[in-house]
């Protein structure tokens, strides 16, 4: 099975390819001749996926498949949230997401946090959608070299490493991509 992934996100679509069964295959925007631009200007993760699935599936006809993530931290009711990857700016610097986040948590007791996904996938049969969670706490300081976007800051319950510290496959084992994305495989297993 083909599907389309509505992102040209390489650090997303290296994850997803690894943990998608080798049954699917899966094409990232760049791979196509999609010249359309995605917006993504829903107020929940699950809007913003579903905007851009349903988008992509408008305009290719072919099945497709959308994420947004999100950090969720207590101590800042929810905040980045939904705007994650903007929380300093339109740019999205993730360096500069991750020292606002610091700075606001500064002399913060509570810095426990969750990471959220959310996959929509359209296919012209219905619009389905899963998630995965993964809960812990954010760091002090920025800590490891791997991952992307909050990773050097963001420490799994269960660890005394962040994202970041972590090889790729062991973040794949515990991440809420992957999670979501367990979820999904298993949907499109069932689905034949």
């Amino acid at each position: 099975m083909e599907i389309i992934f509505a992102s040209q996100n390489k650090n997303k679509i290296k994850e997803i390819n690894a943990l998608v069964p080798e049954t699917i295959l899966v094409k990232g925007l760049d791979e196509t001749i999609f010249t359309f631009e995605l917006r993504e200007d829903g107020d929940t993760l699950e809007a913003n996926a579903l905007q851009k699935a349903r988008f992509v599936y408008e305009k290719t006809g072919q099945p497709c498949f959308a994420d947004d993530t999100g950090l969720e931290i207590q101590a800042l009711n929810g905040r980045p949230g939904v705007l994650s990857a903007r929380y300093a700016g339109e740019a999205k610097n993730a360096n500069a997401n991750i020292d606002k986040v610091l700075a606001e948590l500064v002399n913060t007791v509570n810095r426990k946090a969750c990471f959220r996904t959310v996959i929509a996938f359209c296919d012209g049969k219905g619009e389905y959608l899963f998630e995965g969670t993964v809960t812990g706490k954010i760091a002090e300081e920025k800590v490891g070299e791997n991952g992307f976007g909050y990773d050097p800051i963001f420490m799994p319950d269960g660890f005394s490493k962040s994202f970041a510290d972590m090889t790729f496959d062991e973040k794949n084992k515990v991440s809420h991509r992957s999670m979501a994305l367990q979820n999904f495989a298993k949907f499109l297993s069932l689905k034949g």
